[in-house]
């Protein structure tokens, strides 16, 4: 397990440099605020949607060894209902305090452009591109 972890960490590190600081510095602790904010309805569905994310892309990850685009495809599958339900919110709440309003946009916008990310890597998945960062060609057992 030890050493799939380091192949984990060896691939993010060798992601461009703009991708670990997209997922490092907003991705994750956008995803992670709605844990703060579990006791409101932006919140418990923020929460889900993070839980969902990581019962699938923890496994992908250490079963790929690395940062696999097979990742995208449950970004395409939660953070889409995901996106959804927070914009129905938006509208039809009958009140939402400010700060579950900036948790909502906050995980529409980020996650809406990683949707866009995902778009691609699934569609390159799909069509065979299997290569994981960070893995020499053959490399991964």
């Amino acid at each position: 397990m030890k050493s799939r972890l380091i192949d984990c960490g060896r691939s993010f590190r060798s992601l461009p440099l703009w991708v670990q600081i997209w997922v490092a510095l907003f991705l994750v602790p956008v995803n992670a605020a709605p844990f703060l904010l579990f006791d409101t309805d932006v919140g418990r569905i923020g929460m889900i949607s993070t839980l969902l994310i990581l019962l699938t892309n923890v496994p992908i990850m250490l079963v790929e060894r690395g940062m696999s685009r097979l990742m995208s495809v449950p970004h395409l599958l939660i953070w889409t209902p995901l996106i959804v339900l927070l914009v129905l919110h938006l509208q039809y709440a009958a009140a939402l305090t400010s700060a579950e309003r900036a948790l909502a946009w906050a995980l529409i916008a980020l996650n809406g452009t990683s949707l866009g990310f995902d778009v691609l890597d699934s569609w390159r998945w799909w069509r065979g591109e299997r290569d994981v960062p960070g893995h020499l060609l053959g490399e991964r057992a």
